[in-house]
């Protein structure tokens, strides 16, 4: 069992879809092992994102992600990276497959309603950004 970072989007929980994006998780046999509904600062969003702090979408990002409220997750399970990129599906919804979270709840390529780490490196970097080691239930 591997671990993975998840964060629902602002525009996902404006809309009241984290049980709906929840249920898609845990059907497709990840666990939820930490979650917080938190409000990003834009210092915390800019630290989090500084790897895109070069391209002209950063301060927009920066932006949508300080919008709202957002959950962030660590998910459990086999291939829990590989999988949970999976049930989100594609970056831009328009290229998503049917049943994934992207297709079936993001608005657009931005508010695309999740994010999910792309390797067990950054999903570890990641986590341990929002969690501390006591606030994962494994």
């Amino acid at each position: 069992m591997s671990m993975t970072f998840s964060i629902i989007k602002p525009d996902a929980t404006k809309r009241n879809l984290t049980g709906a994006i929840n249920k898609m998780i845990e059907d497709n046999n990840l666990i939820i092992v930490a979650q917080k509904r938190i409000k990003l600062t834009k210092e915390k969003a800019e630290g989090f994102y500084s790897i895109h702090k070069d391209k002209p979408f950063f301060k927009e990002l920066i932006h949508y992600m300080i919008s709202g409220p957002i959950i962030v997750q660590v998910l459990k399970g086999d291939n829990a990276v590989e999988n949970y990129r999976k049930i989100m599906g594609a970056t831009n919804p328009e290229n998503a497959d049917n049943g994934t979270i992207r297709k079936e709840f993001a608005i657009n390529i931005q508010e695309n309603s999740v994010h999910g780490s792309d390797s067990e490196e950054n999903a570890r970097i990641e986590i341990d950004y929002f969690f501390e080691k006591n606030e994962i239930i494994s």
